[in-house]
């Protein structure tokens, strides 16, 4: 790669992208839905449109699953790629330089150095960055147009008050206080990345054959932001940004040469064909099994689910023509992306024998809407029955069967 190209405003519009994607997609909605949205009180993750209820967690861990695969697999290959271009910390951290410089103030050895009212005003920057991260994680549980509604009502759930400051102070102080810190000397991902780094991961480096080209005018060293020397080889609190690149080339391009700084796979240039290796197949061959899984589990997905139980604060009672009353609660939610209207029905299990039901044995659902139903099952006194209940649509289509067990009691 010893193009003259800068990588920098790629770098920075990639940032801002992605950035501007966490904010507005909680802002989203399809069919009336959050685009992304955890509801902890229905239990419901919302996600492009699609409603997951608690009993399709299965399904949420199988993504998560992927996920984590995922970046292993794009740790190996791109290696400290995220560091520099993707994580949230490190654009925070280059919002803060970069606003410091916009007020007159230099940032050396991560302390900011220069006049108190540029100071003054760069912490105004600071506590409304700290509420925009806060305020933005919490939309993807709240709704942001509630959230603001509440806000400014005082009306917000406790936990969300906690949840808000807490957060609010640790993006201040990192902001004000440790910013690149948190790359050099506290994050893990470095030190994990540097045990699963392969032979062909992508690398930014100088390599030993370029150095006697190096005319020593350290640029690579004074852009730096983790404030260390690429020709001092591979260093693991390098983030692969690519500032030492792009200064490299600059000064270079003045002499009519290639840079010597370059992103490559491996650090002596094995290329892609090193990624062919088990570091790189076994978790890509997992992804994909896994999202053949999700994609299948995606596909027999019921439409609907139901769910009963005897009720705990009302008990069966007898009633005349030798039948027992039993009171029921159940649930039924709507899983497709249209509204439907259900109907319930009772038989008995082996024999299906239909059984009468009273009280709410209709709903009509909203796509995704999960309801409580109040009904009472009409049994013969005198058997203990296995009972199945059947939740049909408009056609007359069984969708879910759920079972209860009915044990008579005796008339006194």
């Amino acid at each position: 790669m010893k193009s003259k190209k800068l990588i920098g405003p790629q770098r920075r519009l990639f940032q801002w992208v992605t950035t501007l994607l966490v904010l507005i997609i909680p802002w989203f909605e399809v069919g009336g839905k959050s685009l992304l949205r955890i509801d902890i009180p229905g239990l419901n993750l919302y996600i492009f449109g699609h409603v997951l209820r608690i009993q399709d967690l299965y399904l949420v861990l199988l993504a998560t699953l992927i996920f984590v695969l995922g970046f292993l697999l794009i740790t190996v290959v791109l290696g400290r790629v995220w560091c520099g271009w993707l994580c949230p910390q490190t654009t925070l951290s280059d919002i803060a330089e970069w606003s410091a410089r916009r007020l007159g103030l230099r940032v050396k050895n991560n302390r900011l150095h220069g006049q108190l009212a540029g100071k003054i005003m760069l912490q105004a920057v600071f506590i409304f960055l700290s509420f925009l991260v806060a305020a933005n994680m919490l939309w993807y549980f709240i709704p942001p147009p509630l959230f603001f509604i509440r806000l400014a009502r005082l009306d917000l759930h406790y936990a969300v008050w906690i949840t808000l400051v807490l957060t609010f102070l640790l993006v201040y102080l990192d902001l004000a206080l440790v910013r690149r810190l948190i790359c050099s000397d506290f994050c893990p991902y470095g030190r994990i990345q540097t045990a699963i780094v392969d032979k062909a991961t992508l690398t930014l480096h100088l390599p030993d054959q370029e150095l006697e080209r190096c005319i020593e005018c350290e640029s690579c060293v004074k852009v730096c932001p983790m404030e260390i020397d690429i020709r001092d080889g591979y260093q693991v609190e390098c983030t692969n940004c690519g500032r030492c690149l792009d200064a490299c080339r600059r000064v270079m391009t003045k002499r009519q040469e290639p840079g010597l700084i370059s992103y490559t796979f491996g650090l002596y240039g094995e290329g892609i064909s090193g990624l062919l290796n088990p570091r790189v197949l076994l978790p890509a061959t997992a992804i994909a099994a896994l999202l053949i899984v999700l994609v299948f589990s995606l596909a027999v997905r019921p439409v609907a689910s139901l769910k009963v139980a005897i009720s705990h604060t009302v008990a069966p009672r007898l009633l005349e023509n030798n039948r027992t009353g039993t009171f029921f609660n159940g649930w039924v939610n709507n899983r497709s992306q249209e509204p439907a209207v259900y109907t319930l029905q009772a038989r008995t299990k082996g024999t299906g024998e239909t059984l009468v039901l009273k009280g709410q044995t209709k709903a009509d659902l909203a796509a995704g809407e999960n309801r409580r139903l109040d009904f009472v099952l009409l049994t013969p006194s005198s058997k203990h029955l296995t009972v199945e209940f059947l939740l049909t649509d408009e056609a007359g289509e069984i969708l879910a069967i759920a079972e209860a067990y009915i044990e008579q009691q005796e008339k006194e």
